[in-house]
């Protein structure tokens, strides 16, 4: 599966809309480069694991809503999941990401 940066900067430019922040308020929340977001919104920037873990939680969504459109739920389980991947170091967070993959291609 290929992934549309362009589409996923969509996504996150519309939930923060929705909730009536400005890119600076947002990239303050989530600890962003000042005008990052607005590369990233426009596709031009490629967003980490990590960093839409971080927007997921500051735009009090989940990261499927930026990746593929839609939310699932918007639970404490899922916020109890963001806040435990968003501590991790970057090879933890690789191999949970990897491990994700793995959980969402299995036919159970």
């Amino acid at each position: 599966m290929e992934l549309d940066y362009k589409q996923i900067g969509r996504h996150i430019a519309r939930r923060r809309k929705e909730l009536g922040m400005t890119q600076a308020e947002v990239e303050e929340r989530a600890d962003m480069a000042y005008k990052y977001l607005s590369s990233v919104e426009r596709g031009v920037s490629i967003p980490s694991t990590e960093l839409i873990m971080r927007l997921a939680i500051v735009l009090d969504t989940t990261p499927d809503e930026f990746l593929v459109g839609s939310v699932r739920s918007r639970d404490e389980a899922w916020k109890n999941v963001a806040e435990k991947l968003r501590g991790l170091d970057p090879k933890q967070l690789e191999l949970a990401d990897r491990f994700i993959t793995w959980v969402s291609e299995q036919k159970l």
